[in-house]
């Protein structure tokens, strides 16, 4: 339904023809109190919609700073008025709620203590907002749930990126296209705007910043390339940074949790926690919701911008790199408290037991008052506190809870909840069951069945995990699929690359074809059903044929195919020295200096295997290459042939290139697999169900109108639903 509404609301921010200058477009003080960030950010978008560049810029900007202000402004007031006696709430609310022992003088003074507790903790806030944004405070400037999760997507930076490039400031502009890309790895338009910045003369590598990413994940990443240089004396500085940044940045996520009660609104059904009852059942509901956010802020703060997954135990993996950098300098103290801090989480933990043991040898006599660390034992105990509570919710309210850490403590859980958790948690990921072995020669036995030859594995190819298969393909099928590109470059679709002009070369032309628009083509007429068909079918042979080869122990999925077609511009291949594709790696970001190869965003980082099913041999240039990872040292090339596959896994060991095309066309179909199922290609299953549609359709008009003409219809409606389907809003913004 968003998805329906948001284009929706883009048109209704469009200023109707022949109106003045959209409002609000004065330029906003830096210093003036936040203002509404949802009227800002409208604003800006009519702005940017009217062509008014700077204002846009200023509002948008603007939107920023006020949504980031309402944060701080909420996590000050919600640490001042915790900390007024006054409004404390009741001990008794700490620690696990007691079963009704029935009416009498203690449950009155509990109830009284609660509610006394709620309305001055509810005035302090209030007269804390309004002291800092003005009258109405806070509940002026609410936000609703549609902006925050614009704002959590970084969408204001994508306008930016395109009001800064109009007006000339492309520093600036390719910052913010890189803070959206960060949050947004598989957005396709920005990758392609973003190596264009690349080839402009006046962007740096420096520009390429994130404005965005908490703080805390800069010095994690410093820290960590320290210790591996073993400069463990100037890491630790930045270690510590990271930890205090972690704790600040779960702070400022908990404090967004006792926001209005709409804003968990959304989660209320997916939580089992909304309620029809009265007043203690409304509040209990409440207090569900604002305890099961906090306890999510653990894995939010620990999820790097764009990923999916959050790094696993991340606050005691730091205090486990503290501790051993600690101890690496001489800091014994300091390496103690941080050591037994990672007991509180995991006590039996034989690693700190035995560094704990060592450490307290080297110091020799013991030294009182040496613990874990304060900051630690408090977000132990209260997330301890809070779990308690949730699970007494869960076993008795009937809510539900997915607890995010591995060390809470198994005596926490009520023993009626325990087994139904044992259950759960022996239902391990896909990833982690046990594999059935198939014998050595399995992808041989598939290899035969397919009519496939292996002509060069990774020894021949002087690298590893590389194979180059023929025989994938008939002259036949390569012609259909050469027929079914070069109709859908004629009809103008060119899904994946939107420029005349390749985003890696100005010397090439680009046309590209995902599964779902062949499939929508085919549908509508503009292309032959044989190719589309064709080109499914054909995706899933090598895939058959990459995971009996690479991984006939663990499921592969294809997660993104593409009909590519690369043709030289005639009279631009004069001198020419570039690449037709640069060295890369599909899985990392490559850096030919160090030969490391960072496995983040922008790059695709869940690709595990990468396969490349050529077309034709009738072009000058286009050889794939292999090098070693400084990206300079060719170890292997391999040439275009129809019905040729070349399989690679797609991480560091793999670097490869394309020489360029200087003459000609080069039509291949790039494919990319996947272990991990949520990230196969949704696009491929739609179009799978289109063209079996369309099959069934023309099926049933052949029965009834057995006499028909057999000429393309056009587009039904039907059609319409389809592309609507695949959630793809119309664009505001232009191409660079």
């Amino acid at each position: 339904m968003l998805r329906l509404l948001r284009p929706l609301l883009l048109l209704l921010l469009l200023p109707p023809p022949g109106s003045p200058e959209p409002p609000g477009l004065t330029q906003l003080s830096p210093g003036a109190p936040p203002q509404a960030p949802d009227l800002l950010y409208a604003d800006g978008l009519r702005a940017y919609a009217a062509g008014a560049w700077a204002p846009a810029v200023a509002l948008l900007r603007e939107a920023l700073r006020s949504q980031a202000a309402l944060g701080r402004v909420r996590l000050d007031c919600g640490a001042s008025c915790a900390a007024d006696p006054g409004a404390a709430l009741p001990a008794v609310l700490l620690g696990a709620p007691e079963p009704d022992s029935g009416p009498g003088p203690t449950q009155g003074s509990w109830e009284r203590q609660l509610l006394r507790a709620a309305l001055r903790r509810a005035d302090c806030l209030t007269q804390c907002a309004a002291r800092r944004l003005g009258p109405g405070g806070a509940a002026r400037l609410r936000v609703g749930s549609a902006l925050r999760d614009a704002f959590r997507r970084r969408e204001p930076y994508n306008y930016l990126q395109r009001a800064y490039y109009q007006l000339k400031k492309l520093d600036l502009a390719a910052a913010a296209a890189h803070t959206f890309f960060v949050a947004n790895p598989m957005h396709l338009q920005m990758r392609e705007d973003m190596a264009k910045y690349r080839r402009m003369s006046g962007v740096r590598p420096q520009s390429f910043r994130d404005l965005e990413t908490p703080p805390h994940w800069a010095a994690y990443d410093t820290g960590l390339e320290l210790l591996g240089r073993q400069e463990a004396r100037l890491a630790l500085p930045r270690l510590e940074e990271a930890l205090q940044g972690s704790l600040a940045q779960m702070e400022s996520c908990r404090a967004d949790c006792e926001g209005p009660e709409e804003q968990q609104g959304a989660e209320q059904e997916e939580d089992g926690a909304a309620s029809q009852g009265g007043l203690y059942e409304a509040i209990a509901g409440h207090w569900i919701q604002v305890l099961q956010c906090r306890q999510r802020c653990v894995g939010e703060t620990a999820t790097r911008p764009g990923r999916s997954f959050p790094v696993p135990d991340f606050l005691p993996n730091q205090l486990r790199r503290l501790h051993e950098a600690h101890a690496q300098v001489g800091n014994l103290s300091q390496a103690i408290e941080n050591v037994l801090s990672v007991l509180l989480f995991y006590p039996e933990d034989e690693a700190a037991k035995r560094a704990l043991n060592q450490y307290q040898a080297q110091l020799g006599e013991p030294r009182p008052g040496l613990g874990p660390r304060e900051d630690i034992q408090r977000f132990i105990l209260r997330s301890l506190g809070e779990k308690r509570q949730l699970y007494y919710a869960m076993e008795h309210l009937g809510t539900s809870f997915k607890d995010p850490d591995p060390w809470t403590p198994a005596a926490l859980i009520p023993e009626a909840l325990r087994e139904k958790l044992r259950e759960d948690q022996e239902k391990r990921p896909w990833d982690h069951e046990p594999v059935k072995p198939k014998p050595l020669t399995y992808w041989k036995d598939v290899l035969l069945l397919e009519g496939v030859t292996l002509t060069q594995d990774s020894r021949q190819l002087n690298g590893s995990e590389r194979a180059v298969l023929d025989g994938l393909l008939t002259p036949a099928e390569c012609g259909v699929l050469l027929q079914l590109a070069k109709d859908a470059a004629g009809a103008g679709a060119r899904s994946g690359y939107r420029g005349r002009r390749s985003p890696h070369t100005p010397h090439e032309r680009f046309e590209g074809l995902t599964v779902l628009k062949a499939a929508q083509l085919a549908r509508a007429g503009t292309v032959g059903s044989q190719g589309a068909k064709l080109l499914l079918e054909v995706s899933e042979r090598v895939r058959t044929l990459t995971q009996a080869y690479f991984s006939p122990e663990r499921p592969l999925h294809l997660s993104f195919t593409h009909l590519v077609c690369r043709s030289a511009i005639e009279g631009e291949q004069e001198q020419r020295m570039d690449l037709s594709h640069p060295v890369h790696a599909d899985n990392c970001v490559l850096d030919p200096d160090t030969g490391e190869c960072w496995r983040e965003p922008p790059a695709y980082t869940y690709r595990d295997y990468s396969g490349l099913l050529y077309l034709n041999d009738d072009f000058q240039g286009g050889d794939l290459f292999f090098t070693e990872p400084n990206a300079l040292t060719v170890t292997a090339r391999v040439r275009p042939r129809c019905g040729r596959l070349v399989a690679f896994s797609s991480g560091v060991e793999n670097p490869h290139g394309v020489w360029a095309v200087t003459r000609g066309r080069r039509c291949a179909l790039a494919l990319w697999h996947t272990w991990a199922p949520e990230h196969r290609e949704q696009e491929w299953i739609e179009a799978k169900e289109l063209l079996q549609e369309s099959q069934e359709e023309e099926e049933e008009e052949e029965e009834e109108m057995p006499s028909k003409d057999p000429s393309p219809e056009p587009p039904s409606h039907r059609h319409q639903r389809v592309q609507d389907k695949t959630g793809r809003a119309p664009r505001v913004r232009e191409e660079l």
